[in-house]
């Protein structure tokens, strides 16, 4: 098949459909007129070649009159905007008095769908033994020469051999379908290929919340640079029709060199193969030599039902709003999912991470005292099904250790995850908590810093690590990390909040009360920024605003539950022990998440002596204060 037959084509960091008169830059549709595009076409098509002007008019423009200037001026336009997209190239050439040559290095693709056929027979009768012997004559001395002439061509102009990948980033499929409400399906298919490739032994694959931050954006140079990997993997998914495309290019990261590139055709109803069929060739392209192709037989969709791989595939759309309104649609959804499959073992696992973390919001919508046992209802099924699921894993282990406090077994669970899936960041990210509510702050902090490894870019993860750092006594560290957050989501309420956290261990009590109150820019009735600020002012002798601030948050403790510890942290700050007590008391009965990091947090500091802090201690498993320091062992 020759070029001009091929529809498909990707040049530099730009893909062309000529059929769809479509241009693509990373994912990002690119703007030109209908002339503008057939004119690259026609230059990509015959790339090398010198294009004469004549042939271009009868290409482009047919019998129509069209004028020199007219051509001149489309050349122009794509010179400018593939200019703009990737400044330095020049890669449409003008040869004087002819034409056109375009020089960039064009690589055409085919669909997986319809693979090319090799050595199609035809019907042509076969040569006698004695035609045979005297065509053969002339021909091996012609061969000869012929594979010498390549063998050096080869070895002139073979590209250098294909780099090893050894990390990797899932970049987010963009949607081309001209349906925002199809987005749902390209976030879809890029989770499950992350998911598949993730079981590539040897091979790191990015966090996909990492690699969401450059949803919205076109890539750019610090993409590699940010995210540390040899790889990027990128894809958009159109459709006409009933019928769905998906082109997928793996991406050199240190030069942006296409390394692989396809489409894949098929249609709706054949939307469950589309994810395997995409995973499993992009996983021959992984594969080390030699190495044994390792993706599960049937890949991450889990359900031979359509429907139902639908409604999973918005309910993680929801879910990874993390938002109260977005946790209870993604519930509707995996329900949906489940009565249409009640063997669907991976909507049964986004049903427990959505009860989970809903039960982990201050949220009116539903208590946690009924939310975790949803999750950890939904976490068991899922596992009834299928053992074999890392995040159903963690989010037993997140319900057991926040809720139940089941100590033994959420750390059981975490291991099988991890053990499953060592490429899970979340996994690592609660992993760590665990580690440091049990008085092991160097293993979290190492935990942690393997969260940060599988998603480097994630805000949550890197402010976990601040919070964290604030409870081994780094207090300089944490605040670096908080403004390395900050840094990339200025209005990231938690960020200013630790680091506010940071300066009071600092003493450096204005600039904690500046933190404090960009988070009541954000939202006023944030509960932690009220609870700092007052315990803020009462260092720095303002108990009069301290006050006022703690007679609001009593008022709002009368129906909201979620204050018990912040009520506790000002009672302490005052010197109030008994009041402190009652309101952790009450954090007791309501089974708090905040209370297994009792201990290392630095607002109940005054109150360790007291006995009563050794009894809580003991009634949530948690080791005491004097023991801690034992504890606290590098990781072997």
């Amino acid at each position: 098949m020759n070029m001009q037959d091929t529809k498909q084509f990707s040049f530099s960091t730009f893909w062309l459909d000529v059929e769809k008169r479509q241009l693509l830059h990373r994912n990002q549709q690119v703007i030109l007129t209908r002339k503008a595009l057939d004119t690259l076409s026609v230059l990509v098509s015959n790339a090398g070649r010198v294009v004469s002007r004549e042939e271009l008019k009868r290409l482009v423009w047919g019998d129509a009159l069209v004028e020199e200037a007219t051509i001149a001026q489309n050349i122009f336009t794509l010179r400018k905007t593939l200019g703009e997209h990737e400044p330095g190239q020049n890669l449409i050439e003008t040869i004087a008095g002819v034409g056109y040559r375009f020089t960039g290095q064009v690589h055409p693709y085919f669909s997986e769908a319809s693979p090319l056929r090799i050595g199609v027979s035809d019907n042509r009768r076969p040569l006698s033994v004695s035609k045979f012997q005297v065509r053969l004559r002339w021909i091996v001395p012609v061969l000869v020469v012929v594979l010498g002439l390549v063998a050096a061509i080869w070895r002139r102009y073979a590209p250098p051999h294909a780099p090893r990948i050894q990390s990797l980033a899932v970049l987010p499929f963009a949607n081309l379908t001209g349906d925002p409400q199809q987005e749902y399906v390209a976030d879809g298919i890029s989770d499950a290929l992350l998911t598949d490739v993730a079981q590539i032994s040897g091979l790191r694959v990015i966090s996909g919340s990492s690699a969401a931050r450059y949803a919205t954006t076109s890539l750019d140079r610090k993409i590699p640079q940010d995210l540390q990997v040899d790889a990027l993997v990128e894809g958009a998914v159109l459709k006409d029709g009933d019928q769905f495309a998906v082109d997928v290019r793996l991406v050199h990261s240190a030069d942006y060199h296409t390394l692989w590139t396809a489409r894949f055709e098929l249609s709706h109803h054949d939307l469950l193969g589309l994810n395997y069929t995409i995973s499993r060739s992009l996983s021959r392209q992984l594969q080390s030599p030699g190495s044994e192709l390792n993706v599960a037989p049937q890949s991450s969709v889990g359900t031979g039902n359509v429907e139902a791989y639908n409604e999973y595939l918005k309910g993680r759309f929801f879910w990874n709003k993390r938002t109260e309104d977005a946790f209870v649609k993604a519930i509707e959804y995996f329900n949906h999912a489940i009565a249409l499959d009640p063997k669907y073992a991976q909507a049964y696992a986004g049903l427990a991470d959505s009860y989970a973390l809903l039960g982990s919001l201050p949220n009116a919508e539903m208590p946690r005292s009924q939310a975790m046992p949803k999750a950890k209802a939904a976490a068991l099924e899922a596992l009834r099904i299928d053992d074999s699921l890392a995040e159903a894993h963690t989010s037993l282990a997140f319900v057991n250790m926040q809720y139940e406090w089941d100590w033994p077994g959420s750390q059981k669970e975490f291991k099988r995850a991890l053990a499953l899936n060592p490429n899970y960041a979340t996994a690592h990210q609660w992993y760590a908590v665990w580690l440091m509510a049990q008085g092991k702050t160097a293993a979290s902090l190492e935990e942690e810093l393997r969260a940060q490894r599988a998603d480097p870019l994630s805000i949550i993860i890197m402010t976990d690590t601040a919070q964290l750092l604030i409870y081994a006594g780094r207090h300089d560290e944490a605040a670096k990390q908080a403004q390395r957050v900050l840094e990339i989501d200025p209005a990231f309420p938690l960020a200013h909040l630790y680091l506010a956290v940071a300066y009071i261990e600092k003493k450096d009590y204005p600039a904690a009360t500046t933190e404090f109150q960009k988070v009541l820019a954000i939202n006023k009735e944030d509960p932690w920024a009220l609870s700092g600020l007052a315990q803020a002012y009462v260092l720095v002798g303002q108990t009069g605003k301290s006050e006022a601030i703690l007679r609001d948050l009593l008022q709002r403790a009368r129906s909201q539950e979620d204050l018990t510890i912040e009520l506790a942290k000002v009672y302490a700050q005052l010197g109030e022990n008994d009041r402190a007590f009652a309101w952790l008391e009450k954090a007791y009965r309501n089974r708090t998440g905040s209370l297994i990091l009792l201990n290392p947090v630095p607002d109940f500091q005054t109150l360790h002596h007291d006995p009563r802090f050794a009894d809580l201690d003991r009634r949530i498993g948690l080791p005491l204060p004097d023991e801690r320091a034992a504890l606290d062992r590098p990781p072997t």
